[in-house]
Parts: C-alpha cells; sequence; structure tokens
C-alpha cells in the first residue's frame, strides 16, 4: 500500500513536506513528485491513469492558484483524491485555491483539507489505509492518545 504525493509546482513541496512526514512517522510507504495539470497535462493524465496500477491506494494532490489538479486527477482515477489548497504567490489569499479544490462536480469527489493542512491530508490517507491494515490502525489510535494527552497536560498545567 502507497500513497502518491503529487503537487503542481516545486513551489509547494515546503507545504506538501508535512504529508510526507507523516508517511514517514507511520511507515507507510510514498512517492512524491511535481505534476502540472495545466504545464504538463499528459504527465498528469499518465500519472493518475496509472496509479492504481503501481500500487497506489490513495493520492494527495496539493496545488495553488487556480488548483485544478485534484479535480483533474480525480476524474481520471478511481483512487481516492485528497485536495489540499496551497496559498501560492499567485493566489487571492487561497481562496481560489480552496474553492477549486472544494467546488467539484457530483460525480467526481475530492476530500479537500483546509488552506496548506498537507498534514492533516496525510493523517487522512493514513486513515483511509488503515480501513484494511490493523498495524495502522493501532498507530493511529497511539497518535491520537497522545494529542489527548498533550491538551489533558496543558490543562492540567493551567490548574491551579
Amino acid at each position: 500500500m502507497k500513497i502518491g504525493i503529487i503537487m503542481g509546482s516545486k513551489s509547494d513541496l515546503n507545504i506538501m513536506n508535512d504529508a510526507a512526514e507523516i508517511c514517514k512517522e507511520f511507515g507507510v510507504e510514498f512517492e512524491m513528485t511535481v505534476v502540472s495539470a495545466h504545464r504538463t497535462p499528459d504527465r498528469m493524465f499518465n500519472y493518475a491513469k496509472e496509479a492504481a496500477q503501481r500500487g497506489i491506494k490513495v493520492i494527495i494532490a496539493g496545488a495553488g492558484g487556480a488548483a485544478h489538479l485534484p479535480g483533474m486527477v480525480a476524474s481520471i482515477t478511481t483512487v481516492p483524491v485528497i485536495g489540499v489548497p496551497v496559498k501560492s504567490s499567485n493566489s487571492i489569499d487561497g481562496w481560489d485555491s480552496i474553492l477549486s479544490i472544494l467546488q467539484m462536480p457530483n460525480g467526481i469527489p475530492v476530500a479537500t483539507v483546509a488552506l496548506n493542512a498537507a498534514k492533516n491530508a496525510g493523517l487522512l490517507a493514513v486513515q483511509i489505509l488503515s480501513t484494511a491494515d490493523e498495524r495502522l490502525v493501532a498507530k493511529m489510535q497511539a497518535y491520537k492518545d497522545e494529542l489527548r494527552k498533550k491538551v489533558e497536560e496543558s490543562a492540567a498545567s493551567m490548574a491551579g
């Protein structure tokens, strides 16, 4: 089981690395590359069409601006796609990316996380994979237990 992490431009790498770090933390195999919907449509088409054959079970696609990459990839593959809207240099405060990814037509779903939230995309991808992997279920539970523990410690440190 492998996660594909793609982005529209290398400038998105600083955001998309968060998804890769989650994959590493959970011991999930991944691949990461640049696939531009606008500048390399043939590369995008081939990536999406061949993803399942390469063992990819979830694709995380980050894009800024017009942000067509997640939706276009989802229109080609049967693999679940998680879109990460990226606030890019040519962005309208990130809203263009958010709405481009969020407002997919019926029949072509793309799960969408918050602006620049590649970490959450990584976590969602791991949770999707965990439906078929008890090892990941245990790791995800431990991760969530650690989050709970940190909040409880913070609350206790504030108690008088």
